[in-house]
C-alpha cells in the first residue's frame, strides 16, 4: 500500500470535498481516501499495482477540480505560499469593495423610493425616475449590476462548471439563485414598455448583486480567518531563517545548502540555522516556539541546538548534524501538518450530510417553488422564494466545523510544545480514563543525582572532597554525579589520584595525597577490614528507598556515605495530582524493584503500582488494562517503551523530542515535564467542545433557515425572507463556525 497527499485546487464548501472523496473512493485498488477543506489536502491510501497518480489525478480533474502531488520540500516555500495566500486576500479585497459600492448605489435607486427622504435630488431627476421613465430606471439597475456580477464571476465559473460534472457545490446554489433574479429581471426590463406599471415591480437586480456581495464578504471573512488558523504552521515555517553564516570563512551562504558537517557561526539574537552541537562558545537560546518552554536553556560546549531556536547574548560556533527534512523543525511541521490534513472520527457525520446536502437543498428549493406557483403566487415570489432556499443553504459551515477546530487545537498544542499526530488522535485523548506513566526518565529525572550525604567523623565537605577526587577517575554514572554535585556546592577536589583501581561489583580503591581511599559498597569495606556498621542502617533504609549508597573510607577509617538516586522531576507531584483531580486513574509502571518503585510511587501520589516488569511485558499490561474497559494512555520516552505505547489507545512520549520518539508516538510532548499530560487531554476536551459547537451551529442553522427561506413563516402570516438577508444569514454562518474555531487559539491550558 502506498500513501501519499495531493493538493486539491477549485474546493468551495464541503460539497466539493466530499465529491473528490467519493470519485477516488470509486477508483479500484484505493483503500482510503480523505480530503481536507480546510488545508486543500487529500490524503489517499491505495495498491500501486491496480492504481497510479496519473489516474487520480485525471479522476479528480474529471470531477471539475484540480489536483497535484504535494511537494516535499516546505522549508524552501513558506514566504512564497504565504506571499500568495496574503496577494490573493488582496485581491479579494479589491473586488469586494467595487462590488460593495456598486450594490450600495444599486440598493439605494431600486428601493430608495421606499425610504421617507426619498432619492437625493439629481441635476435630471425624471431621467431615472421610475415612474416617468422606467425603462431608464431599469437600464440603470442593470448597469449598476453588471460590475457586482463581474466581481463575483467566480462563483458562476465555479458553482456552474461543477453542475455540468454532476458535483454541484455551494457555489452552484448562489450561481443559480443569483443567475436567476438577473435573467429575470433582464426579461422584466424588456417587457417594461408593454405594462410599465407591472414590470417596473418586478425588477430584482438588487437581489442579484447584494446577494453576491454579502457571500463574497462571508468568504472573504472566512478567507482571512482561515489564514489566522494556519497560524502555527506558518510561524514553524519562518522560523528557519534564509541565510547561514559559514565559521571558517565568514561566508554567508543559503541555509538550504548547508550540509552535515559544516560548522556556523550564530551571533547573538539570530536564529540557528539547523540542528547540531556547539563546539565553540557560550550563550542561552530561546527555545520556546519548538518545545513551549518559556525560559531561555543555557548552551555550551557539547550541547545540542535546534534550528530555529533564537541565540540570545553569546556568540555560538556551532556543527551542523541535521538539515532539510531531517531536522527537528522540518519533522515538528510534518508532524502538524499531517495532523492538520487527518479528518477525526466525528466529522464523518458532517461529511456524509454534505456530500447529498447540495442536491437535497435544490429539490426543496424547486419543490417549495412548484407548491407556492400551484398555490397562485406569481411568477415573481415563486422566484424570491426559490432563490432564497438555494442562497441560505449553506454546506460550508458544515465542512468547517471539525477541521478549522482540529487545525486550531493542534495549532495551539504546538505552540505549547504538544504534538498531536492525527485528528482522531486528538478526539480520542479526551476519553482516556487511565493514565500508565513510564518511572525513569518520565516520573523520574532519568539520570542519578545525590540525594543525601551521611558524614561520619568528618565535617560534610571533607567528605565530598574525597569522594569527587577518588570519583573523577571513573566513568560510572553513580561517580559522575557525585562530581556534579561537587561542583555544584563549590567544593575543591583535591588533586588527582596518584593511583587507582576498578574492582567490578564493589567500586574502586585509590592512593590520594598518600592515604588510601575506599569509596564502593559495604562488601569493599569488610574486604579491607572497615568497620561499615554504624552507617549500615541507613544505607539499609536508602535502598529501600531506590536509593544507591554508597561508603568512603580513609586509611581504614570510615568518612561517611552517599547516596545516589534517580530523583523525581519538579512537576511530577503536582501533574499526577492534577490527573487524579481530573477523575484519571494512574498507574506507575517500571522494571525497578518492588521497594524503590513503592517509594517513588507514594511520593508522587499513583493510584497503583506495577514493579518488576521488563520492556517486552509493558505492553502486556497495558492490554489487560484496556480488557477491563479502560481507555489507557501510556506515558514513556518514546523508544525503551515502544511496544506499550503502540498497543495502548494513546501513546504519548516525553522528552525532548527524539527522533523515534517524533516517528512512533501518537502525542509527542517537547518538554520534560509531566504536567503537559494533563495539558494534552485539556486540549483534546477543548476541541471537541468546540467541535461540537460548530457541529451544532451549522446543523441548526440549515434546520431552521431553509424552512423560513421557503415560506413557512409566510404561510402562518409572517414575513418572506429577502434573498438578500438569506445571503447575508448564509454568510455569517461561516464566519460564526470559524470566528468559533479561532476561539480555541485563546484557550489556557
Amino acid at each position: 500500500m502506498r500513501e501519499e497527499q495531493y493538493e486539491i485546487s477549485g474546493m468551495h464548501c464541503a460539497a466539493c470535498s466530499a465529491s473528490v472523496e467519493k470519485v477516488t473512493r470509486r477508483l479500484e485498488g484505493v483503500e482510503r481516501s480523505d480530503v481536507n477543506l480546510t488545508t486543500g489536502i487529500m490524503t489517499i491510501r491505495y495498491e500501486e499495482s491496480k492504481v497510479t497518480p496519473e489516474q487520480i489525478i485525471a479522476k479528480v480533474e474529471k470531477a471539475g477540480f484540480g489536483a497535484a502531488l504535494r511537494q516535499k520540500e516546505r522549508e524552501a516555500q513558506p514566504e512564497d505560499r504565504a506571499g500568495a495566500e496574503e496577494a490573493a486576500l488582496r485581491r479579494r479585497r479589491t473586488e469586494l469593495m467595487v462590488s460593495g459600492a456598486f450594490s450600495l448605489v444599486l440598493l439605494y435607486v431600486s428601493m430608495g423610493q421606499m425610504l421617507p427622504f426619498g432619492l437625493p435630488a439629481l441635476p435630471v431627476p425624471e431621467i431615472v425616475s421610475m415612474h416617468a421613465h422606467p425603462v431608464n430606471f431599469a437600464m440603470l439597475q442593470l448597469l449598476l449590476a453588471v460590475p457586482v456580477l463581474y466581481c463575483g464571476r467566480n462563483f458562476f465559473t465555479s458553482g456552474f462548471k461543477a453542475l455540468l460534472h454532476g458535483n454541484p457545490n455551494m457555489d452552484s446554489l448562489v450561481a443559480i439563485g443569483s443567475a436567476c433574479s438577473f435573467v429575470y429581471s433582464v426579461a422584466m426590463t424588456f417587457l417594461i414598455d408593454y405594462d410599465p406599471h407591472t414590470y417596473v415591480h418586478n425588477l430584482y437586480y438588487e437581489s442579484a448583486a447584494v446577494v453576491l456581495t454579502l457571500v463574497s464578504l462571508g468568504k472573504f471573512l472566512e478567507s482571512r480567518n482561515m489564514q489566522k488558523t494556519k497560524g502555527a504552521i506558518t510561524a514553524l515555517m519562518r522560523l528557519s531563517p534564509d541565510t547561514a553564516i559559514l565559521a571558517q570563512s565568514g561566508r554567508e551562504v543559503p541555509t538550504r545548502q548547508l550540509k552535515a558537517g559544516d560548522l556556523v557561526l550564530v551571533k547573538p539574537g539570530a536564529r540557528i540555522p539547523a540542528d547540531g552541537s556547539v563546539t565553540e562558545g557560550e550563550s542561552s537560546v530561546n527555545e520556546a516556539m519548538l518545545t513551549g518552554e518559556s525560559m531561555p536553556v543555557e548552551k555550551r560546549v557539547g550541547s545540542q541546538v535546534i534550528g530555529g531556536s533564537v541565540n540570545q547574548n553569546g556568540v555560538l560556533t556551532v556543527r551542523v548534524e541535521r538539515t532539510g527534512e531531517d531536522t527537528t523543525l522540518s519533522r515538528i511541521i510534518r508532524f502538524v501538518e499531517d495532523a492538520q490534513g487527518k479528518k477525526a472520527p466525528i466529522s464523518r457525520t458532517a461529511d456524509k450530510v454534505a456530500g447529498v446536502f447540495v442536491p437535497v437543498v435544490m429539490a426543496i428549493a424547486l419543490l417549495a417553488a412548484v407548491c407556492w406557483a400551484i398555490a397562485g403566487q406569481p411568477l415573481s415570489f415563486v422566484l424570491r422564494v426559490f432563490t432564497s432556499v438555494l442562497v441560505i443553504a449553506c454546506p460550508c459551515a458544515l465542512g468547517l466545523a471539525t477541521p478549522t477546530a482540529i487545525m486550531v487545537g493542534t495549532g495551539l498544542g504546538a505552540r505549547r510544545g504538544i504534538l498531536i499526530r492525527s485528528g482522531e488522535i486528538l478526539e480520542v485523548t479526551h476519553s482516556v480514563d487511565t493514565v500508565v506513566l513510564d518511572k525513569t526518565g518520565t516520573v523520574t529525572e532519568g539520570k542519578p543525582a545525590v540525594t543525601k550525604l551521611v558524614p561520619y567523623g568528618c565535617k560534610a565537605s571533607a567528605l565530598l572532597s574525597v569522594a569527587a577526587a577518588v570519583e573523577a577517575v571513573s566513568a560510572h554514572p553513580l561517580a559522575e554525579a557525585i562530581c556534579a554535585y561537587a561542583g555544584e556546592q563549590g567544593v575543591e577536589a583535591p588533586p588527582r589520584p596518584e593511583a587507582f583501581e576498578n574492582l567490578s561489583g564493589r567500586g574502586l580503591k585509590a592512593t590520594l595525597e598518600g592515604h588510601d581511599v575506599l569509596a564502593g559498597n559495604r562488601r569493599l569495606l569488610e574486604e579491607n577490614g572497615v568497620d561499615a556498621a554504624p552507617l549500615a542502617e541507613e544505607a539499609a533504609r536508602l535502598a529501600a528507598q531506590g536509593q544507591t549508597p554508597m561508603y568512603f573510607a580513609r586509611d581504614g577509617v570510615l568518612l561517611g556515605l552517599i547516596s545516589v538516586a534517580d530523583k523525581v522531576k519538579d512537576t511530577s507531584t503536582q501533574a499526577i495530582r492534577a490527573m487524579k483531580e481530573a477523575g484519571i486513574r494512574t498507574v506507575l509502571l517500571t522494571g525497578d524493584s518492588r521497594a524503590a518503585a513503592g517509594h517513588i510511587g507514594a511520593l508522587v501520589g499513583v493510584d497503583q503500582v506495577i514493579a518488576e516488569v521488563l520492556p517486552e511485558e509493558k505492553a502486556g499490561v497495558v492490554q489487560k488494562l484496556q480488557a477491563e474497559g479502560r481507555r489507557v494512555m501510556m506515558v514513556g520516552d518514546g523508544i525503551n517503551d515502544a511496544p506499550a505505547l503502540t498497543a495502548a489507545t494513546v501513546g504519548c512520549a516525553i522528552g525532548s523530542g527524539s527522533d523515534i520518539a517524533i516517528e512512533s508516538a501518537d502525542i509527542v510532548l517537547m518538554r520534560d515535564d509531566l504536567m503537559d499530560v494533563q495539558r494534552a487531554l485539556r486540549l483534546s476536551a477543548l476541541t471537541l467542545r468546540h467541535i461540537k459547537q460548530n457541529l451544532f451551529w451549522a446543523f441548526c442553522y440549515n434546520t431552521i433557515g431553509i424552512p423560513i427561506a421557503a415560506g413557512l413563516l409566510y404561510l402562518f402570516g409572517g414575513p418572506l425572507l429577502s434573498p438578500m438577508f438569506a445571503g447575508a444569514a448564509m454568510s455569517l454562518s461561516s464566519v460564526c463556525v470559524v470566528g468559533n474555531a479561532l476561539r480555541l487559539g485563546r484557550a489556557k491550558l
